[in-house]
């Protein structure tokens, strides 16, 4: 079986053709099994995030199937996902896994949000039934590795989010947000980690926008802002000096027409915007207002890079612990190439067991002596369980195979004294 990493991300792919490869939630439990059936693959998982979307799947076909699958189940054509794809194999998959956990192949080097979508995606693929042991052996290697990079180097220290770049980024526009209201759009992680970073810069109102009340009201009241449903956006839009947006929706949720309508009472005083969402939250054309900056997740590259150099050390250190882990993912693999011949050895051995002991059992029901019984028993098995390994040593000695002989010694963890001489045998 072959370990497949295929996907796009950010470094191939512009926004415009990531949102039309992105899964939502809610269909994503349907995709895998639709990919593991219709694809031609025996195990599969979805990574989908607004900087990538990844498949990692075990196969016994070409994984052109892969390519195939997913041209049919997106929008996207066969030329335009031939121009951005990556698929990487077996070790170099696992690699890639480990980098992508690991915060290195991140739009943000070292962001930390990244290992609990990946362990998401791996519990979605569970809950589908299309996690095997090849993908769930390289993911519990995979999650340990990760583990190792943000325990043992410094690249999660002070990481320079999505987040954090785009309230960043709101500052090189409004000096002060003392003065400004930020509308919020989303009640998940990301969005969550915005109005952190809006608090410490001492935003001066809040406005969180989601399509369940609950969960907008539950990150509102953290912060002192105000909880309102999507739908009430048109009433508020006026009020916000900043928008943020990341939520799972497939469609836009604030089109030109109500932003338009939101300047108009304004009076044209401008409104800052970021559109964080893979699918986009804000239609492309707000973007050709006048009075509005808006920026996408690709519009975030200039803030993140100047974080990257500070952070480069660590990186090189995680290499090395990615290297590390692929060997062990490679001592792995050469370790379960051993499993069925231990399995048939171990069933060969009960069996051997089993018939002597029922002979002994019913020798010993017939009224013979147990001491005696025991020793026979005792002498039976030790005879049948060399008689075979004896016969194959001698033959491969006696044709000249004597590393047959030299790996039965480490085999059988025997003494390179040679006193024991051949008369045993």
């Amino acid at each position: 079986m072959t370990l497949l990493a295929f996907g796009i991300n950010h470094t191939t792919a512009p926004l415009a053709l990531r949102e039309r490869v992105a899964f939502a939630p809610e269909n994503l439990q349907l995709a895998l099994q639709e990919a593991r059936d219709l694809g031609g693959l025996l195990e599969v998982s979805i990574l989908s995030t607004c900087n990538r979307t990844e498949i990692y799947a075990s196969a016994e076909l070409d994984p052109s199937a892969v390519f195939d699958w997913l041209v049919s189940h997106t929008t996207i054509s066969a030329e335009e996902l031939h121009n951005c794809y990556y698929c990487y194999r077996d070790e170099e998959a696992v690699r890639h896994m480990m980098k992508v956990a690991g915060g290195l192949d991140s739009l943000v080097l070292g962001e930390p949000q990244i290992l609990g979508q990946m362990k998401s995606a791996y519990a979605v693929a569970q809950a589908a039934g299309t996690v095997g042991s090849q993908l769930h052996g390289a993911f519990q290697q995979v999650f340990n590795i990760a583990k190792r990079v943000r325990s043992e180097t410094a690249i999660g220290e002070n990481p320079v989010s999505v987040a954090y770049a785009a309230v960043n980024l709101a500052q090189q526009i409004f000096s002060d947000l003392k003065q400004d209201t930020a509308l919020l759009i989303g009640a998940g992680e990301t969005i969550e980690l915005v109005a952190r970073h809006l608090a410490e810069q001492g935003i001066a109102r809040m406005i969180v926008a989601n399509r369940t009340l609950d969960r907008a009201q539950k990150l509102a009241q953290e912060f002192g802002g105000q909880a309102i449903l999507l739908a009430d956006i048109p009433q508020h839009l006026h009020r916000a000096d900043i928008v943020i947006s990341s939520t799972a929706s497939q469609l836009p949720i604030l089109g030109k027409g109500a932003v338009e309508t939101a300047l108009k009472q304004r009076k044209h005083k401008p409104m800052f915007m970021v559109d964080i969402a893979v699918p986009r939250d804000i239609e492309a054309q707000v973007g050709e207002l006048d009075d509005v900056y808006l920026y996408t997740v690709d519009d975030l590259h200039a803030v993140i890079d100047e974080s990257k150099k500070s952070r480069q050390a660590a990186a090189d250190k995680a290499q090395v612990i990615i290297g590390e882990g692929v060997e062990q993912y490679r001592r792995q693999l050469r370790e379960m190439n051993a499993v069925d011949t231990l399995k048939a050895y171990r069933q060969q051995a009960e069996a051997l067991r089993d018939a002597e002991l029922n002979k002994a059992l019913r020798a010993l029901e017939a009224g013979g002596d147990p001491e005696l019984l025991m020793q026979q028993l005792a002498r039976n098995l030790t005879a049948k369980w060399i008689h075979t390994p004896t016969r194959v040593l001698k033959e491969a000695s006696a044709s000249g195979r004597l590393q047959v002989v030299q790996a039965a010694r480490e085999l059988f963890d025997l003494t390179n004294d040679d006193s024991d001489n051949n008369e045993s045998l």
